[in-house]
């Protein structure tokens, strides 16, 4: 049974160990550990100011997914570091769905008006999850301000809550 849950520090290494090869191996993106400091300190980036959060998928006590929401001020707040592990992908499994309605519904609780995402122009099943999932993809230009965005983004999304 996979639980979601709040990010906790003894999980940091095992977050980390499911977005790096992710992005590296799967995509082939240019980023590595140092171009993402917030994952060596989730719960100062994410979770101290009490509006924010990172969740964990776990299937027993491994790690298959993640997601988290942080205020870029304004009532707006942007979704950062979802992913799932490849063998718990789709239809079956709901782990994506479960983790951004967790989201979701924390962002609605907080107050949040918007949600803003960055992706790459690669993972093109992600685009089809986000757009089903109610998310408009706007330009960059048009985005609240770029806290929420990494290097790799360059495609964005917009849901109004």
């Amino acid at each position: 049974m996979i639980q979601i849950q709040p990010f906790n520090l003894a999980f940091t290494d095992d977050v980390i160990a499911l977005i790096l090869p992710i992005q590296q191996l799967e995509f082939s993106l240019p980023v590595t550990i140092e171009h993402q400091p917030d994952l060596l300190k989730i719960p100062d980036v994410y979770q101290a100011d009490g509006k924010g959060n990172f969740w964990i998928a776990l299937d027993g006590d491994k790690v298959v997914g993640t997601i988290a929401l942080m205020d870029i001020g304004n009532e707006q707040a942007g979704l950062r570091k979802m992913f799932v592990d490849k063998n718990y992908r789709g239809p079956e499994h709901r782990i994506g769905k479960r983790l951004l309605d967790t989201l979701i519904s924390w962002a609605k609780e907080k107050g949040f008006k918007d949600i803003y995402l960055g992706t790459t122009e690669v993972m093109t099943t992600a685009h089809r999850f986000y757009e089903k999932n109610g998310f408009v993809e706007v330009e960059r230009e048009n985005l609240p301000n770029e806290r929420f965005t990494s290097l790799v983004d360059k495609k964005f999304y917009h849901l109004v809550l």
